[in-house]
């Protein structure tokens, strides 16, 4: 498996269209067009793992604003679920979000059980509850892996200092 940049239009849309066929998005009716958008939104970046020169998977993050060090989708294709890819997907994520932030955020769907204890594994915990975010009747919930607060947070020796 091989993990790099997400950049060509004609991948950009395979990916998408991977996501619209598959849950979490597929139950929130969010379509191809919807997440194709989460490609080329500004302040993103995203990169495709490859297993075999196919696209098995996929992350995007964003590393600006509030929740700086955000990732706003992880997916695994079907048919490579259960074999490791998503932990080396999320792995590869923290480690470019922790080089630059002390902390990594998420959301997750309250339907999406699987996904829940996948993250709470990792280390994630909730740290708020998004209600009717984008559907009514589904929640999300924000997740938070921490290396600590942000304030005294130095990305170049990726530790605290006192100031």
């Amino acid at each position: 498996m091989k993990i790099t940049r997400l950049a060509a239009p004609k991948d950009k849309k395979a990916a998408a269209a991977l996501m619209a066929a598959s849950d979490p998005w597929l139950k929130l009716g969010l379509r191809e067009r919807h997440c194709l958008k989460t490609f080329s939104a500004p302040f993103r970046e995203t990169y495709a793992a490859r297993t075999g020169g196919e696209l098995s998977g996929f992350v995007v993050i964003t590393m600006c604003g509030t929740f700086r060090g955000y990732i706003q989708v992880l997916f695994v294709s079907p048919g490579y679920r259960g074999r490791g890819l998503g932990e080396e997907l999320m792995a590869f994520a923290e480690k470019k979000i922790f080089g630059r932030a002390p902390n990594v955020f998420l959301c997750v769907s309250s339907f999406n059980k699987g996904a829940q204890r996948f993250y709470r594994r990792l280390g994630y915990q909730k740290a708020g509850l998004l209600k009717d975010f984008l559907v009514k009747g589904s929640d999300e919930l924000l997740l938070r892996k921490t290396l600590g607060p942000l304030r005294d947070y130095s990305p170049k020796k990726r530790k605290y200092v006192k100031n």
